[in-house]
């Protein structure tokens, strides 16, 4: 193996192509629900779960505490997760970004916009972990995280390549469902 340091090995983790595979998400597969009562992103008012989160024209559907059997969550809501959940909050907590959290964030009224929200969540935190440079990982995460505030850092690193990996794999996957379900329709029909 060659001189690979700890940091450049987690940042290459999630140099794979699940975020090329996200290109061309159309805003009907954004909002497609395709199981009764989704949880999902939703013009504010328009929802009916107990929560309905956000500061803009959208909110996230949520509940406190979650159902036992949570309702399925569509691609728009899977997003709204990793984008605020699991990046703006992180990047928020550890490397300067402005507070925020899901009753405050502006969630993406289109599929190109969730992107680019995406987008720039994901290059802040790719971005702070390679600021954190080796000696970095092996600082603790201090109380923004609770319970793990005295875990390492590379810790809170590997769980957020693990969100990212978990819940854009079921992006794709969805849009893979979306796409056949479609085409099966369109086939009956025509």
């Amino acid at each position: 193996m060659t001189d690979r340091h700890w940091n450049s090995l987690l940042r290459d983790q999630l140099a794979t192509p699940v975020r090329s595979r996200l290109d061309g998400l159309t805003d009907e597969e954004y909002f497609w629900e395709p199981a009764p009562d989704c949880w999902n992103v939703r013009p504010r008012g328009t929802g009916t779960a107990p929560v309905q989160a956000g500061s803009g024209a959208m909110t996230i559907d949520f509940a406190f505490p979650e159902p036992d059997a949570p309702p399925f969550t569509t691609i728009a809501w899977r997003l709204g997760h990793v984008i605020v959940g699991v990046l703006a909050m992180r990047n928020a907590s550890h490397f300067g970004r402005a507070p925020t959290d899901y009753a405050s964030f502006e969630y993406a009224a289109t599929a190109d916009e969730a992107l680019a929200q995406l987008d720039a969540e994901y290059a802040t935190w790719a971005a702070g972990v390679e600021s954190l440079g080796e000696e970095g990982l092996f600082r603790p995460c201090g109380e923004a995280e609770g319970p793990y505030a005295d875990y390492p850092m590379a810790t809170l690193v590997l769980h957020i390549n693990r969100e990212l990996i978990h819940h854009l794999s079921e992006v794709c996957l969805l849009r893979d469902l979306y796409l056949h379900t479609r085409r099966s329709t369109r086939q009956e029909v025509g």
